[in-house]
């Protein structure tokens, strides 16, 4: 039996999906990229092909297929196109894994058809946990299949619990490095650009999560999605703010003593510790060195000025569909922010709003949770139309 574990990566031409190529291409004799799938970048897409020669790929944009087909004749990929095969595709008998890299929503069905065909996920989605947190986690253990968190903070929670899954956990501490908007104020905020607020201080991340990081909603989101990968009450996740990115999280158990995880913002890492777990293994990234950061701070969160988390921690609480609705609101105002459509403070308006008007469903099914975020993008569209 064959010891190279097999991954399908969902989303390989993003942020996440490219680095973890990088990990596969430094590890040959442990991995290999048996499908990559892309929305619309096609070119990076073929370019991936050639170079990792998986079994297949999926270009989700249909009007691409012929194009995509017509570059990679010459090699033997097989190619599929539509969001339909990108759901499909994580059922190939051949593969071990499936690294959930999509961004937002997109997420939610290819992630759910992986585990129902039994698939191991490293889940670099937090949308999916977000949506359906509840549906997720049952069916994961209904197939018994295992979730690896690669989020570098959830990621630091797991590791922190590595040998200690039998020790009730007191709380959770996410860090957050405060964006690029750290101390400023409600007024400065408000005629912030796109431009200013794609700048992250710390991480290179793709366009959505940057301007989440810069909201805040990133940390709300996790917050969430922490309450389904660990099992928690809204009360035992904290929110600390770590500019320096260094420590990661924090787990506190009930005998008061504390674990960290910490290390330099390399997402490389997290990725790879999902793939190999319960290994460790060698890499070549740069290592963190104590001279170098003489002094690592933490604050507390504003979440009067970043309204976002509260709104998250709200959604939390609330519980049903709240969370589903919060999410699709979200993606809809950070699209009408990078397309200048409304200002940086209007995307919690939005959300707020938009929450308050979408019907509460306490134990909502799939079909309930697609409805709501049908519903809660049209509402959105209507009041974006509005500001």
């Amino acid at each position: 039996m064959s010891t190279i574990k097999r991954v399908a990566i969902l989303g390989s031409t993003g942020s996440i999906g490219t680095q973890a190529l990088e990990v596969i291409q430094q590890h040959p004799e442990k991995f290999q990229a048996e499908v990559l799938t892309a929305q619309n970048n096609k070119e990076l897409l073929i370019e991936q092909a050639i170079q990792f020669q998986p079994n297949a790929v999926v270009i989700g944009n249909e009007g691409l297929y012929q194009e995509v087909t017509q570059r990679l004749s010459a090699y033997p990929i097989k190619v599929y196109t539509g969001q339909d095969a990108i759901a499909s595709i994580v059922e190939m008998d051949s593969i071990d894994i499936v690294l959930t890299a999509l961004v937002g929503y997109a997420g939610l069905i290819p992630t759910l058809r992986a585990i129902a065909a039994g698939k191991p996920i490293a889940l670099a989605n937090k949308e999916t946990m977000v949506v359906a947190g509840d549906l997720v986690t049952r069916l994961a253990r209904e197939k018994a299949v295992n979730i690896y968190p690669v989020d570098s903070e959830h990621s630091a929670i797991f590791q922190c619990l590595v040998g200690e899954f039998h020790n009730p956990i007191e709380k959770i501490i996410l860090t957050a490095s405060g964006g690029p908007f750290r101390g400023k104020d409600r007024s400065f905020l408000a005629g912030v650009t796109k431009e200013q607020a794609l700048k992250h201080p710390n991480w290179d991340m793709g366009a959505k999560i940057t301007i989440d990081s810069a909201s805040l909603m990133n940390k709300g989101l996790e917050v969430i999605e922490a309450k389904w990968l660990f099992g928690l009450e809204t009360n035992q996740i904290e929110v600390v703010v770590h500019p320096q990115s260094i420590i990661h999280s924090l787990v506190q158990f009930e005998d008061g003593s504390m674990k960290a995880q910490l290390g330099l913002p390399d997402m490389r890492i997290p990725i790879q510790f999902a793939l190999s777990y319960p290994d460790r293994i060698k890499s070549s990234f740069p290592r963190f060195d104590f001279a170098n950061y003489p002094n690592l701070e933490f604050e507390q969160a504003d979440e009067e000025t970043f309204r976002n988390l509260r709104l998250a921690y709200n959604a939390l609480e609330k519980g049903g569909n709240t969370a589903c609705s919060l999410n699709a609101a979200n993606e809809m105002a950070v699209a009408a922010f990078l397309q200048d459509r409304i200002k940086f403070l209007e995307m919690s308006d939005l959300i707020e709003q938009t929450m308050e008007k979408i019907g509460f469903i306490k134990t909502p099914s799939l079909d309930d949770l697609i409805q709501t975020d049908k519903e809660t993008r049209k509402l959105s569209e209507e009041i974006i139309s509005r500001f």
